[in-house]
């Protein structure tokens, strides 16, 4: 189930980055961009504060970054 979620993830945050650069992207939002860049390939699972700043980012909830939740 994890890896599941790992992957939802990892698609809602490249849809949520766009055009952004993942270095900006990290600046803005306060995580290392080298995490971002695991997270983005499914290498790392999300700490509960990341997800928590990514969520507070964007003004998304986490059940949507997360594929819990479609729009």
């Amino acid at each position: 189930m994890a890896s599941e979620y790992m992957a939802n993830f990892a698609e809602n945050l490249k849809l949520l980055i766009g055009e952004q650069s993942i270095y900006e992207f990290s600046k803005r939002v306060g995580i290392p961009h080298q995490t971002i860049f695991r997270y983005l390939n499914g290498q790392r699972e999300i700490s509960l504060e990341n997800l928590c700043k990514i969520a507070d980012y964007f003004n998304e909830e986490i059940d949507f970054l997360l594929g819990r939740k479609k729009y």
